[in-house]
């Protein structure tokens, strides 16, 4: 009795100094067998004890080596089983014991030393719950393995579990790290095609503003349809500075006689003009205008021979009609001022009959222009 007590001091003070280490090792599994009450044999196909011995043999079977090795025990308990007229409830309880480890040694190929095995446990100590059935526990626990097999093979158990409780941790931190490594390639990754993808538009934008720079400097030619519709011929020229900004020269010349030469219609004017287009796609504009000429008009009995000038402020909208030609509505507002003299005809002779000078307010230049873009 009393070498049962310091075996027992001793398990608990082992216990206790190592219970951080206990707490660590893998949970282990329950699993029942039942018998027949008042009855030692085992049944195998009864009340669920094929399943559960196949489970136990699986588990078993793929801890052979630790058991083998003297890491592992499994834990056979026995709770007040019910006695008969020939066998006292302790006598079953350790038969019962023995029915399941030699069905398991026979089946799963162990021996009797991976067992721990409770002796015989009084009837009044289990529940009425766990009365005729065996209890098998595995893997067993240090304090068990130390109570039934002694303090070394605990102490085995005990490293075991510290060298997997180890690596289980550096498992799991493993997996955290790969874990980690992976979210971070995975940012590095997303950063990586931002800044392609800002490359990129950063790149089409350049192009886009390189290739409408190429294409705002052009140069265009041009022809007033409104001054030819009066027989007066209208040419011009415009180069685009920019996107925004076009410089533009116009030349007209004309010179009709008839009515033996009684009747005349003469003008030359040219008219350099500055816009600044507006809008998206830089089709509508506002500008200024200057013009300059002679002119000499013979319509009726008296002519008009002399200079113009003047200016003013011009606006209008170019009509896209295809890839090479656009349509210019052009309208300008401003002043001109006239110094002609007043003549007329005598015997083919031309004989002054003074001179004038007129300001003109209002509309200087009209226009539904042809304009041919070069390039």
């Amino acid at each position: 009795m009393k070498k049962s007590k310091q075996l027992l001091l001793i398990t608990a003070l082992l216990f206790i100094w190592e219970l951080p280490v206990i707490a660590q090792q893998p949970t282990d599994t329950t699993y029942i067998f039942r018998f027949v009450p008042n009855d030692d044999m085992f049944y195998v196909p009864w009340n669920g004890n094929d399943r559960s011995l196949h489970q136990l043999l699986n588990i078993l079977e793929k801890n052979k080596k630790q058991l083998q090795a003297g890491q592992m025990y499994i834990s056979v308990s026995s709770y007040a089983a019910s006695a008969n007229d020939i066998l006292t409830s302790e006598r079953m309880a350790y038969i019962r014991n023995n029915r399941i480890k030699s069905e398991l040694i026979t089946q799963g190929g162990l021996t009797e030393q991976m067992f721990v095995t409770d002796r015989a446990i009084p009837s009044s100590y289990g529940k009425e719950k766990l009365r005729n059935v065996v209890v098998v526990t595995f893997p067993a626990s240090v304090e068990k393995v130390a109570e039934i097999a002694g303090i070394e093979a605990a102490r085995l158990v005990e490293n075991y579990n510290k060298e997997r409780s180890g690596k289980a941790e550096r498992e799991r931190l493993a997996i955290e790290q790969a874990a980690r490594e992976k979210a971070e390639a995975e940012r590095l990754a997303k950063e990586q095609a931002e800044r392609e993808e800002k490359e990129r538009a950063e790149t089409e934008r350049l192009a886009a503003e390189t290739a409408a720079k190429a294409k705002a400097h052009s140069l265009s030619l041009r022809a007033n349809l409104l001054r030819w519709g009066t027989l007066t011929p209208d040419l011009g020229v415009e180069w685009r500075l920019n996107r925004h900004v076009g410089i533009l020269v116009n030349g007209s010349y004309t010179s009709w006689t008839w009515n033996s030469n009684d009747r005349r219609y003469a003008l030359w004017e040219i008219a350099p003009e500055a816009r600044y287009y507006i809008g998206k796609e830089k089709r509508g504009y506002i500008g200024a205008i200057y013009k300059a000429g002679s002119f000499n008009y013979k319509l009726s009995e008296i002519g008009k021979q002399g200079n113009l000038m003047g200016g003013g402020l011009t606006g209008g909208y170019q009509l896209k009609l295809n890839k090479a030609l656009n349509l210019d509505f052009s309208l300008a507002l401003g002043c001109l001022h006239a110094d002609y003299d007043k003549y007329i005809v005598i015997d083919g002779i031309r004989v002054r009959q003074g001179k004038e000078t007129k300001n003109w307010w209002g509309p200087i230049s009209a226009g539904v222009t042809l304009v041919w873009n070069i390039f």
